[in-house]
């Protein structure tokens, strides 16, 4: 489960994957005022900086990334402003802060480095650390899950979320353990999956995914609510972006894309809307309130491939706002 929204250099600096087609994207100019809704590490939120004399709002709801915002923000005095909370309330966030609109918003779906890599705070298997996986670091953790939801409910979690299609198997070990001992530690949870599912036989020249990273991931998205902040961010984005802003997403994998795709789709009229052959007039929906700035969806190449294994799962997305009125929230 090892989704990441940056790669790592020898020296440790996190670099965002896609940056190159993400600025290109947002098209940064000067004057103009942009937001990261998932600041994570800054590298996106640096990148825009650099590229024109503008403004740059981080927003994210990690304190550890708050931290480092705080700091970043002595970089760049009176260009940029970190606020606190979710990107899915940027529409209160900014309003709160007495700014009615912006030029561009990028959001990075997914795990930051930062995260997946602090054993402590339980998003990896790969380093024993608590059960966690609160991005907020407050509130229902995914230890809370496994030890008192019911056995239905854990395994509905796991295919919805995980597209694990042997949850059912999973939940079921799950309420047999812990009955004798609680789940607290991540290694607790991965080996007990791995034992219901077992290895795969590896494959020359591919990486053998562990066989917990369905579940892991599926908690992860139910813990933090992401698709719903995801739905949330974007009905936020097409309310704050002024006409002619550019709206860039990247997602990590088909839950996430499915639903961004969608979105950009409808709302930038690419929908069908009805069929001249079938009786009745045809369904015309409220005028679009994207355009769309590229045909589906922008992918790694070669050369990021080769330097940042992290992306290839990465799909950026991009359309550019209408006059037209919001649509208002996005269906589930």
């Amino acid at each position: 489960m090892t989704l990441r929204r940056e790669a790592e250099t020898s020296t440790g600096q996190h670099i965002p994957v896609l940056l190159n087609e993400i600025v290109a994207a947002l098209e940064p100019k000067d004057g103009e005022t942009y937001v990261d809704g998932t600041f994570g590490a800054g590298g996106y939120a640096r990148a825009v900086l650099e590229a024109a004399d503008c403004k740059v709002i981080g927003i994210d709801r990690d304190p550890d990334a708050i931290k480092r915002a705080k700091v970043f923000a002595a970089e760049f005095p009176g260009r940029f402003q970190v606020l606190d909370g979710c990107f899915g309330d940027m529409a209160t966030l900014l309003s709160d802060n007495d700014i009615n609109s912006v030029d561009g918003i990028v959001l990075d779906i997914g795990v930051s480095s930062f995260q997946i890599d602090e054993a402590g705070r339980g998003f990896s298997f790969r380093e024993e650390g608590p059960l966690d996986m609160r991005m907020a670091q407050s509130g229902e953790s995914a230890a809370d899950v496994v030890n008192t939801y019911d056995e239905t409910d854990i395994a509905n979690i796991i295919y919805t979320f995980g597209e694990e299609r042997k949850s059912r198997r999973i939940a079921s070990a799950i309420v047999k353990k812990r009955v004798d001992e609680p789940f607290e530690t991540t290694k607790q949870l991965a080996d007990l999956v791995e034992s219901v599912l077992g290895r795969a036989p590896r494959k020359k020249g591919k990486k053998q995914v562990h066989p917990a990273t369905r579940t892991f991931q599926a908690l992860r998205i139910y813990v933090n609510d992401e698709l719903g902040e995801l739905r949330r961010g974007l009905a936020g984005a097409e309310t704050c972006l002024a006409e002619g802003g550019r709206l860039v997403v990247v997602a990590f994998h088909s839950l996430e894309d499915r639903i961004v795709k969608r979105f950009m789709a409808e709302r930038g009229g690419r929908t069908s809307a009805g069929s001249r052959h079938l009786p009745g007039p045809a369904d015309v929906g409220p005028p679009p309130s994207f355009h769309l700035k590229v045909k589906g969806a922008v992918k790694p190449g070669e050369a990021e491939l080769d330097v940042n294994v992290r992306a290839r799962s990465a799909r950026l997305r991009a359309a550019t706002r209408t006059d037209a009125d919001a649509w208002g929230a996005v269906d589930a």
